[in-house]
């Protein structure tokens, strides 16, 4: 007997419908897991966290003409494009030029001197403390009536170490080398693990940055820095090489030393740190830290960026600066 097969329709709309469900389920499962990691590292990096908000110190010294209840403060002060005198600080800053071609190296100087220490303060980018809250050093160098300013730690880039800002312990996750101003007018450096806030903060700690490394402490400097290591997030670059940098020296109680390098340019290739370190030791510095970086780097004085950050005179956003400003 003959048998007869059924006859298979070619344009039967179900052969295909398996391999192209399995298809969508595979590419489907791709753009979730792209769109969860997007997510992640947007989350972590772009989108803005607030965690507090400070409150605006931003008060000024003067009284209107109709107001009677407080006399009015004046503050007797000389300066120009390069100096600062009054009766409770003086700022000298000089522009430093070495060695030439692509040699060459551009750093900034600010030697201050203080009679009364709480007239060097760190503020914060919008008055918040978070992740991802960014404005640029001369925006809040205004916003706070800043006469001299430079950037900070960068501490929103990161989530851990031990963040004191204005006496306000804002976050204690101890890890790194760091560095603490004291309301005596001092400075020391020291590693987070082995001294805790509150025992900072007993001392009379009003400020820490943690970022690194340590670049002279107790009069030395700090003899290897071939293995330092500041933080594993992503996109970070060596911090081995000639880069833009930013630091911190104290010469004696209420004398500190700024410091300010450009680089990546044509007229200023950057720093090492050895050489920040050499630079800090020649000025005299008995503790000195390094402070975040390459496009951050930033000196600010009366309304002008000093220096010339990412070599376009164009800043980069940042989390918090160190500033100098008249009054309480």
């Amino acid at each position: 007997m003959m048998k007869i097969y059924p006859k298979t329709n070619e344009n039967d709309p179900y052969k295909n419908a398996k391999p192209r469900r399995k298809w969508l389920m595979i590419i489907l499962v791709i753009v979730l897991g792209l769109g969860t990691v997007i997510y992640s590292l947007a989350d972590r990096y772009l989108i803005r966290h607030v965690q507090v908000v400070v409150a605006d110190d931003n008060t000024s010294v003067t009284s209107t003409s109709n107001d009677t209840s407080t006399p009015t403060t004046e503050i007797n002060a000389t300066s120009d494009d390069w100096n600062y005198s009054s009766d409770d600080m003086q700022v000298k800053i000089d522009k430093v030029q070495t060695g030439s071609g692509s040699d060459q190296i551009t750093y900034y100087v600010a030697d201050v001197q203080l009679t009364d220490v709480s007239s060097l303060r760190s503020a914060l980018a919008d008055n918040s403390f978070g992740t991802n809250i960014t404005e640029n050093t001369s925006e809040i160098a205004l916003a706070n009536n800043a006469i001299f300013a430079i950037n900070g730690d960068y501490y929103g880039f990161r989530d851990d170490g031990v963040i004191i800002r204005n006496g306000t312990v804002y976050r204690d996750d101890p890890v790194r080398d760091a560095m603490a101003l004291f309301s005596d007018g001092t400075m020391k450096t020291y590693n987070e693990t082995e001294e805790s806030s509150s025992e900072l903060l007993a001392e009379g700690a009003t400020n820490t940055l943690s970022f690194g490394p340590i670049l002279i402490q107790d009069g030395e400097i700090v003899s290897d820095f071939s293995s330092v290591k500041i933080d594993n997030n992503f996109g970070n670059r060596s911090i081995q090489d000639a880069n833009p940098r930013t630091a911190i020296g104290m010469i004696a109680p209420n004398h500190y030393v700024f410091v300010v390098v450009d680089g990546r340019q044509d007229d200023s290739r950057g720093m090492t740190l050895a050489e920040l370190a050499d630079v800090m030791k020649g000025l005299g510095a008995t503790e000195a830290y390094n402070l975040d970086g390459g496009g951050s780097s930033t000196m600010y004085f009366m309304g002008r960026v000093v220096n010339n950050p990412l070599g376009r005179n164009q800043e980069r956003g940042v989390s918090d600066i160190l500033y100098l400003k008249e009054g309480q």
